[in-house]
């Protein structure tokens, strides 16, 4: 039987917002992931061919954003800043230099992809929670970006199971304490099938996953201070944990480590 946390949480339209979309972005990078790679490790290694300068390391190591701003890098990473941009389909459009580490430009591909907008506003959310009007131009900017890879083999298969995430219904309801719980998910019966779950266990899997990636970008990453940076971002996600006696089980560990983290103040 589904936890009755779970419950309240999947009737919560805004929330509910905010996994689909999450879930969106996890089904996108699985069937961009070998295309991208490959392409990005071509990308990377012909803009080194290109320019000796950008063979050098970092001058300090410790070159990062301030906000959404690089200020104050060496000359080797100021370099790279402008091969990004030079190399950017709308440089008038904001760059979330919040998201890279430019150190990790000479020897990291994956770090000169990290400027998306959506993905950013999406995990960065301390209440969890997008509107309806977000999830509108989300998903239109979702469907324009997976057409202009409808050539890759894997991104079709993609595609259809991100529409039928965007029109799955994930709310629960529980008619009495001891009777069974059902779920609206019309188009994803073949996952619940193929994984051998329920399909409030494979929602509750999926939400799951998506917080791990949270947890693990705030807490774990070396190149993230959450403390420093969007302390209310860690605070708030402790709280969330903490008000749902499922996830605070779930992740026991992680708000150890974020309660140690605020006794430090």
């Amino acid at each position: 039987m589904v936890r009755k946390e779970l419950v309240l949480r999947l009737n919560d339209r805004d929330y509910k917002n905010w996994l689909k979309a999450g879930r969106c972005l996890l089904i996108l990078k699985e069937g961009l992931h070998p295309f991208i790679n490959q392409q990005m490790k071509a990308f990377h290694r012909d803009l080194l061919n290109q320019n000796d300068l950008l063979r050098k390391p970092c001058h300090t190591s410790s070159c990062k954003p301030s906000g959404n701003k690089l200020s104050s890098t060496c000359r080797l990473c100021t370099e790279w800043q402008k091969v990004i941009l030079r190399h950017h389909r709308q440089p008038d459009a904001t760059v979330n230099w919040d998201n890279c580490s430019p150190p990790s430009w000479r020897t990291d591909h994956w770090e000169l992809a990290k400027v998306i907008r959506y993905r950013n506003e999406l995990m960065h959310s301390c209440e969890m929670r997008v509107k309806d009007e977000w999830m509108r131009h989300y998903q239109t900017t979702l469907k324009k970006f997976v057409r202009q890879f409808s050539h890759i083999p894997q991104m079709a298969t993609a595609g259809q199971q991100i529409d039928e995430m965007l029109r799955a219904d994930f709310s629960i309801w529980v008619s009495g304490v001891d009777q069974m719980d059902s779920v609206d998910l019309k188009g994803l019966e073949s996952d619940s099938v193929r994984t051998g779950m329920s399909s409030a266990e494979l929602i509750s899997q999926w939400e799951a996953e998506l917080l791990q990636e949270r947890l693990q970008e705030l807490l774990h990453d070396d190149d993230y201070d959450a403390k420093t940076q969007h302390p209310e971002q860690l605070t708030s996600l402790g709280v969330f944990l903490q008000a749902n006696r499922d996830l605070s089980v779930k992740f026991s560990a992680e708000l150890q480590a974020i309660n140690a983290l605020e006794t430090k103040d």
